[in-house]
């Protein structure tokens, strides 16, 4: 049931038209293969420099902004972790979800990568209480990642955006924007 709370993103057009497919059920292998594509072409992302740009753009949104127009370019995932309330305590049966992204991430086809661990919230709430639960929470599965599935710590880079980066900006209060997103930052160096 909770391999159906994966959802395969389409890499186009995900900041300026956020395009995805329905809940579905994805086995291991769709999700290493969503993952481990490259676009060569794509720029390298500088991770401070993205959090800088959440920081002083809270409330204003960041979608449009260059930096975070690159990252659509990259391979990604849109994944939906449950929290308690307004909380960074995450639900026990999300834990199997967070279980299959580290099988993959240990795959021989991505223990070679970096990710960006993207918090998400809705709008419900003040922009600066959500923009520090969304990095507490994106710590939070980095945290899990790296402790309880033993994924190596410097291969994942957890960022908080809030509510500024909508997957659903037509309803920014929807439950689709509260969510959690992996993308694929290219090879450990």
């Amino acid at each position: 049931m909770l391999i159906a709370r994966l959802r395969l993103l389409a890499t186009a057009s995900l900041l300026l038209a956020p395009i995805y497919a329905s809940a579905q059920e994805i086995d291991h292998k769709q999700l290493i293969t969503t993952l481990e594509r490259l676009d060569q072409a794509a720029p390298a992302v500088d991770v401070a420099l993205l959090t800088e740009e959440v920081a002083a753009n809270t409330g204003k949104g960041v979608a449009n902004l260059p930096n975070w127009q690159n990252l659509s370019r990259l391979s990604q995932l849109i994944v939906e972790i449950d929290f308690e309330n307004d909380s960074v305590a995450i639900e026990p049966q999300s834990y199997r979800t967070i279980g299959m992204i580290a099988d993959a991430l240990h795959h021989p086809n991505l223990s070679r990568y970096k990710f960006l661990v993207v918090g998400h919230t809705s709008s419900t709430g003040d922009a600066t209480h959500n923009l520090k639960l969304s990095q507490d929470r994106a710590n939070a599965i980095t945290y899990a990642l790296s402790t309880t599935f033993a994924v190596r710590s410097d291969r994942l880079y957890p960022i908080g955006v809030g509510k500024e980066w909508p997957i659903d900006p037509g309803h920014p209060a929807a439950a689709d924007n509260r969510r959690v997103q992996l993308i694929n930052l290219g090879l450990v160096r």
